[in-house]
């Protein structure tokens, strides 16, 4: 899948499996209300994101509404991933901006992109120890079950 500002040539391309849009490119003309639907966002979150920069410019009707594209449903989607990791709204901004910058700015968004890496292998490394500790209880609880009762003493 490929990420396109609306504002740069640039293309960046996303970690996450393409993702079918509900239509065709050149009839990506969608509402706000259309993208919160389609992505699970409110209103106010998507106008908090273009606000702090973390959207791209996006496209006005002639009467002022946003007109987001498949590309700005690209972007959305790839930010979702990045909030999934943990990542800090100020880093997936200074990325959004990186990107606009352009190509010279590659090794920078690499390293940003690998120290999220590393706390999320960080977090999954956590999570199956915690996972392994609640299994080891979910047994024992099930083993005294299973075990004949004994006389009280």
């Amino acid at each position: 899948m490929t990420v396109m500002e609306s504002t740069s040539v640039e293309t960046d391309a996303c970690a996450s499996a393409p993702r079918a849009h509900p239509r065709p490119e050149g009839r990506d003309r969608y509402t706000i209300s259309e993208v919160a639907a389609f992505t699970g966002l409110t209103a106010h979150t998507l106008r908090w994101y273009e606000r702090i920069g973390l959207m791209p410019h996006v496209d006005r009707s002639h009467t002022g509404q946003r007109r987001f594209t498949n590309r700005d449903l690209d972007w959305l989607a790839f930010v979702g991933k990045l909030r999934l990791t943990g990542m800090p709204v100020a880093d997936m901004v200074r990325y959004a901006e990186l990107l606009r910058e352009g190509e010279h700015t590659f090794e920078e968004r690499q390293e940003l992109l690998e120290a999220t890496r590393r706390d999320v292998k960080t977090r999954i490394a956590e999570l199956q120890d915690t996972l392994a500790v609640l299994d080891h209880k979910i047994d024992f609880y099930a083993s005294a079950r299973r075990a004949p009762e004994r006389p009280c003493a």
